[in-house]
């Protein structure tokens, strides 16, 4: 019976015999992490307005300045949907690798979008233990087969846009601009959907399901089960997310922090592999068209404009040349 798991020990082999790879676990990357529970906002409050509303807004705002991260609830995406998003997600991973890798027809994903591992990893620190679909969200509705899968994506994708667009023009609001910039400019065209499956882990203590990044977008929308792995860095030390299941997390991109001119954090986050345990979760990337300029909602910005193009490049390059992202601090003045 052909195996559903990437090979990663196999594709991988020269970077478990570096002898110097296996010393990494001696450096601690995951000693002493403590479990903090994410900021939590009700959502529904917004729907009270008055000093309700005002001060879900205040908090929303608050949150992404001090932690760059926070969890909702009431946030008008189903249980129902979530949970069929999971049970869905669970099934399509479930494929052989040979289906998943050489995009079956059962699956039709548009080509590209299963990824695994990393194809530029030079040492064990750089290799990423998971699988995933990367799919726009112009291509969902293209998916013929998985007709369960397809129309599940789309609902849950249609939900957590109107969120997104929600919680962006709060944040703007907060700034004292009221903008109708992330409505023209972050269309269903240029966001997508990121189904991760992060697998068990033989090594789970020298590798990372995800390695340390900042996300490339305005907003991340994620849904995760309760494996919990999620951690992100708090006042300079690394922390664990602890998972709540009737909340959705929201995190800052590299484009709101320009945007706001460094008033929201886009921080350094990660995911630890399990040794027992595979993980599932599925993200939404709020993110505008290619030309789309960014450049700060004040004067005297610390940032040059560029365009998302030139951003997501000169990440590419970075990668590539360095094995890392370098991200914003490249478009310092």
């Amino acid at each position: 019976m052909e195996k559903s798991e990437p090979p990663f020990q196999e594709f991988y082999k020269n970077l478990f015999t570096n002898h110097e790879a296996w010393k990494e676990k001696e450096n601690g990357i995951f000693d002493n992490v403590e479990e903090w529970e994410l900021p939590l906002i009700d959502l529904s409050r917004l729907h009270h307005g008055g000093w309700q509303g005002a001060d879900c807004k205040r908090e929303i705002a608050e949150a992404s300045q001090k932690w760059g991260f926070f969890q909702v609830i009431n946030h008008g995406v189903s249980s129902d949907i979530l949970e069929k998003m999971q049970c869905e997600q669970m099934k399509v991973f479930r494929k052989t690798f040979y289906e998943k890798a050489k995009n079956h027809r059962e699956l039709n994903f548009p080509m590209g979008s299963y990824r695994w591992g990393t194809p530029s990893a030079t040492c064990l620190k750089q290799l990423a233990w998971s699988e995933a679909f990367h799919v726009p969200l112009t291509d969902i509705s293209n998916m013929g087969g998985f007709t369960s899968l397809s129309t599940t994506m789309e609902q849950f994708a249609t939900m957590v846009s109107k969120l997104a667009e929600n919680l962006a023009e709060i944040l703007a609001e907060q700034l004292g601009h009221k903008s109708d910039f992330f409505k023209q400019n972050c269309l269903p065209s240029t966001c997508y959907l990121r189904m991760n499956r992060y697998p068990p882990c033989p090594i789970s203590s020298q590798v990372f399901g995800l390695m340390p990044h900042t996300d490339s977008d305005f907003l991340t929308i994620l849904h995760q089960d309760q494996i919990g792995g999620l951690q992100l860095v708090k006042d300079g030390k690394w922390i664990a997310v602890k998972p709540n299941k009737d909340a959705l997390i929201i995190n800052i991109g590299d484009l709101f922090q320009a945007w706001s001119n460094d008033v929201y954090k886009s921080v350094e986050h990660r995911v630890v592999a399990h040794k027992d345990s595979e993980r599932f979760s599925t993200a939404y990337f709020f993110c505008p068209s290619y030309d789309t300029v960014i450049q700060s909602c004040v004067e005297n910005s610390i940032y040059k404009r560029f365009s998302f193009r030139e951003f997501r490049q000169q990440v590419q390059d970075d990668v590539k040349r360095l094995g890392y992202k370098i991200g914003l601090p490249r478009f310092i003045i």
